[in-house]
């Protein structure tokens, strides 16, 4: 780049996409987590004041070596008490800077077991995902003071442990899934920064689950255009304007998900993909594989078994095998399960029980979590009480109808 510097907006950018590298590098030269970032963190402020009018011919490298120089200043600092330390022994041979990617070795270190998922998914996107503290708490809707005491709680639980080598993918994989989960809130879109970093390790890894991870969100997150309405109401999968999906992303997971399961080696977030795939390739509701999905989420009972999966496996056996057998496959689920019943509401209604799904929809609003979760289950209340279908038509009769498919 040279003298010639760089613009505003563009320098932004720039120092974003090279901090987490940058911090990488240092954590696996053994740099304590806390003061790695310290240290970049100065070296992105002096690189913000030099770089307008002059950027170095190899930027990463430059933030390298300044990063560094300040942790062995910062090093030097802290053992000036216990005696002299030889520089030499601490400094890197002279050379080019490392080009590995360290993208798995930092988000292990986000990720490490002693951390609570909510700490590591904040952490990851703090350190990884390159944004400032006010960012990640308008991510979480808290108040960036707060956000700054869990992030600091988390770098002073990792004070001291050193990560030499890249740890559990799982771990990631699960800290990942987290951020996606989150949803779509704030100045910061949490889905897509969870994919963007899963892009980053399945560039890392030949994994077969981080493929299938990566999967699952691009067949999921395809969808999101048609997920709420103008005014922001929530949309049911089965009510959403097709149409409206992004099909080029639909294929890319398509073809992602289809070179994971080739290696033959099947995890959950590939079976999960496996399902999204299903819904994304049904041209109406009314054509939707259940049969397909429900034989993919025995896999994934199989896999990891949890009450969540419980109840959308519930769904499905719903539509393959009827809403009796349905509500039979959902007594294995604990009432007290977020979303029971929501889906016993669902189950209901697909019998033709009106009233007690209408009942459940009601008792299913009392206990959303979010305000447009709680809107659209009050909605199918009203709705079942005023006698309208789903497809906005009267309902005939005053007889309970099966609606088994």
């Amino acid at each position: 780049m040279g003298a010639e510097g760089v613009a505003g907006d563009r320098l932004g950018e720039l120092l974003r996409e090279l901090g987490p590298p940058v911090l990488g590098i240092l954590v696996r030269r053994g740099a304590d987590f806390a003061a790695a970032e310290d240290c970049v963190q100065e070296a992105l402020l002096e690189a913000s004041r030099r770089w307008p009018t002059d950027v170095p011919a190899e930027p990463r490298g430059w933030l390298v070596t300044v990063a560094w120089r300040r942790f062995l200043d910062v090093r030097r600092a802290e053992s000036a008490r216990r005696g002299r330390e030889d520089r030499a022994a601490l400094e890197p041979d002279p050379g080019p800077v490392e080009q590995a990617d360290d993208t798995l070795l930092l988000l292990s270190r986000c990720c490490h077991e002693a951390l609570s998922p909510a700490s590591a998914v904040a952490l990851a996107l703090r350190a990884v995902g390159g944004l400032t503290t006010a960012q990640v708490a308008a991510a979480y809707m808290v108040p960036e003071a707060t956000m700054a005491q869990r992030i600091s709680r988390a770098k002073r639980t990792l004070a001291g442990r050193r990560l030499d080598r890249p740890g559990d993918v799982r771990a990631v994989l699960r800290v990942l899934y987290v951020m996606f989960s989150a949803g779509h809130a704030g100045e910061v879109d949490l889905a897509r920064e969870a994919i963007r970093l899963t892009r980053q390790l399945e560039a890392a890894t030949d994994d077969p689950e981080v493929a299938g991870l990566l999967a699952l969100m691009l067949l999921t997150d395809a969808r999101r255009a048609a997920r709420w309405t103008a005014g922001g109401e929530l949309v049911a999968l089965a009510d959403q304007d097709r149409g409206r999906w992004d099909t080029a992303q639909v294929a890319e997971g398509v073809r992602i998900l289809q070179g994971a399961l080739a290696r033959d080696r099947l995890g959950e977030y590939q079976a999960q993909a496996a399902i999204q795939a299903l819904h994304d390739d049904a041209a109406t509701a009314d054509e939707t594989d259940w049969v397909q999905i429900l034989g993919w989420y025995d896999e994934l009972v199989a896999l990891a078994d949890s009450p969540v999966v419980r109840l959308n496996r519930a769904v499905a056996v719903g539509h393959a095998d009827g809403a009796l057998a349905g509500q039979r496959a959902l007594a294995d689920v604990d009432d007290g399960v977020p979303g029971a019943d929501a889906v016993a509401a669902y189950l209901h209604e697909l019998a033709g029980d009106r009233e007690e799904a209408a009942r459940r929809y009601a008792q299913a609003a009392e206990a959303a979590t979010t305000v447009p979760e709680r809107d659209h289950l009050v909605k199918q209340a009203a709705r079942l009480r005023a006698g309208v279908r789903r497809d906005g038509r009267p309902e005939p009769g005053g007889e309970t109808e099966g609606r088994h498919t």
